[in-house]
């Protein structure tokens, strides 16, 4: 009997069908027809590099300096721009990027630096921000489709899990993480020899016939419906459209969209054979079905936390520079091949950059003080370095970027600068407060 189960014994029951897509907290789209505003068409995809990378040994070198370090520089496709060796892929698209060499931010913990640079805000006072996923998802979202609108791809939260989901906006606009894990560490790899990215749960388990399923589905219907005439509130709707969601991704032909095996061999290998660069492709994958935000998470190669490499920075840098140059690299130019770069904006950051001196274990250390980001693609002017560091690159000298100016350029470059979201309080939030760098606007 329906009635003899509490509803809380019944929802962990079901868990074993739909929990897994039900915890991402995505919204379920019900329209039929594309969104006639032409911003709703645009996409952003973030490369998120957890750790914080090392700007002195990527897109600011300081040859003949003594924090210039071991590796060599390169000439890249736009006169007077210059990469670390080890990019060459990137160096040869340098036309399309626009490195931010003058960020400057004041928050050098992990948890902290992550919430700052994911939100734009300090982690202080009641309010819970959404990160900027969730308010992209929300501004440039398509409310006509199942798959969600904001995507998390081998993400590692440990640092501050709120840096990743919705805040006030609430469970419609989070996440749904694909290979996510909160212990960094090798994904698992298939037959082929490529990292498998997985929806947890997308799959039905063995042994769950449809009439099954079905029954299971009806028993939840009436549990929600009663509970749900109790209760009026907003997060009770908000979570049932979470479940209606999951069913609905569950029994879509979208769901083929994170199913990378249909892709050919020699495009999977030069997206690179690492959760990274499988994860760019899905990026690829979710963009041309309309997903508006992505992010693809660069951060357990090194065996440690990624690009936190306060020792053996070189051996570390050199090996995820090779993960990265590979699938951003092909990303790129997958994206403009098909004629997504235009109305896809890319943003490359960690929570912040490295130390430029070399500490006694070989290592670099957090450095909020002077470092670089990197955008790209749809909206922006690429070929350029803006803003710039001293010789040792210990601090700005040109040019000096907060973060709130930073997201301020990215949204004005998706096209929806200056827009707003409303708080519990019923005050207008804007996604980013600060002033756009129009320079590196085209």
């Amino acid at each position: 009997m329906i009635r003899s189960l509490s509803r809380r014994q019944f929802i962990n029951s079901l868990a074993v069908g739909v929990g897994g897509l039900s915890a991402s907290g995505w919204f379920p789209l019900l329209a039929d027809q594309l969104a006639s505003d032409a911003t709703r068409k645009r996409h952003c995809i973030l490369l998120w590099m957890s750790g914080g990378p090392t700007q002195t040994d990527t897109f600011d070198m300081k040859p003949g300096h003594e924090n210039g370090g071991e590796f060599e520089e390169i000439q890249t496709a736009a006169p007077g721009l210059r990469f670390s060796e080890h990019l060459p892929k990137l160096a040869e698209m340098a036309d399309k990027l626009a490195v931010i060499r003058g960020l400057s931010t004041k928050e050098g913990d992990h948890g902290r630096g992550t919430y700052l640079m994911r939100t734009g805000r300090p982690p202080m006072g009641p309010i819970l921000y959404p990160s900027i996923g969730a308010s992209l998802a929300k501004h440039l979202g398509q409310e006509d489709r199942t798959l969600p609108n904001y995507v998390s791809v081998g993400t590692y939260r440990a640092f501050n899990q709120d840096a990743f989901g919705p805040g006030f906006l609430g469970p419609r606009y989070g996440p749904l993480f694909v290979g996510a894990s909160d212990i960094p560490g090798p994904m698992a790899n298939n037959q082929q020899g490529f990292p498998e990215l997985k929806v947890q749960s997308l799959d039905r388990l063995e042994g769950i016939t449809d009439k099954r399923m079905d029954r299971r589905l009806a028993m939840w219907k009436d549990l929600q419906a009663n509970f749900l005439t109790r209760h009026q509130s907003g997060a009770p709707k908000s979570h049932n459209l979470v479940y209606e969601g999951a069913v609905r991704l569950m029994n879509s032909k979208d769901a083929e969209a994170f199913d990378l095996s249909s892709e050919p061999e020699e495009l999977r290998e030069a997206y690179g054979r690492t959760v990274f660069g499988q994860g760019c492709l899905l990026a690829r994958r979710l963009v041309e079905r309309g997903v508006s935000f992505v992010e693809v998470s660069l951060g357990t190669t090194s065996g440690g936390v990624g690009w936190d490499t306060h020792s053996d920075n070189f051996n570390a840098v050199r090996q995820l520079s090779g993960d990265l140059d590979a699938g951003w690299a092909t990303l790129m130019r997958d994206l403009d091949e098909r004629g997504l770069l235009e109305s896809t904006t890319i943003l490359w950051m960690g929570e912040f950059g490295r130390t430029p001196q070399i500490n006694p274990s070989v290592g670099r250390d957090h450095f909020p003080g002077a470092w670089s980001t990197v955008l790209a693609g749809g909206g922006i002017a690429g070929g350029q370095a803006y803003g710039k560091t001293n010789e040792g690159g210990t601090e700005v000298v040109e040019g000096q970027v907060s973060v709130q100016d930073l997201l301020a350029t990215l949204c004005h470059a998706l096209g929806v600068g200056g827009v707003a979201s409303i708080a519990p309080s019923g005050r207008p939030v804007p996604i980013a407060e600060g002033t756009p760098i129009q320079a590196v606007l085209s």
